[in-house]
């Protein structure tokens, strides 16, 4: 039987040596489909969620996820040969019970060079109480 495949946002389990990388199916999988799906419980888990489905190119997820005053009507592929190499999120700010911002940095690789994204994303919670990324701002 082969092992879980770990979430790419990279939540694991605790802190120190002993912490594990959570399965997919346990940390960004649920928020993507079944029962739960769309129903990240605060914004770090649902920015976690989007860099999991830019990951896995979940494209219909992304806009789902997006605000609608912010939407673009489509989004394109990733570039051919596009890896993301991974996510550090640096702080989660609840501003108030509808709004909140996570500053993270992403790693990536294309075409043999490295690229950085450090951005502070903000979040704002609908009337139905999901979570929907709203914009954010690069560092």
């Amino acid at each position: 039987m082969s092992a879980p495949l770990p979430c790419p946002c990279g939540r694991s389990d605790g802190t120190g040596r002993q912490a594990r990388p959570l399965a997919y199916a346990d940390c960004c999988g649920r928020w993507h489909q079944g029962p739960l799906a769309l129903q990240a419980p605060d914004a770090e888990s649902l920015m976690r969620s989007r860099y999991s489905a830019f990951v896995l190119d979940l494209r219909d997820y992304l806009l789902a996820t997006w605000h609608p005053a912010h939407r673009p009507a489509t989004l394109e592929p990733p570039e051919p040969g596009l890896r993301w190499l991974g996510l550090t999120v640096k702080r989660h700010t609840v501003l108030d019970a509808q709004h909140a911002e996570v500053e993270f940095v992403a790693l990536s690789k294309l075409g043999g060079r490295a690229h950085r994204l450090h951005e502070i994303s903000r979040f704002e919670r609908d009337a139905e109480g999901h979570w929907l990324y709203l914009d954010g701002q690069h560092r």
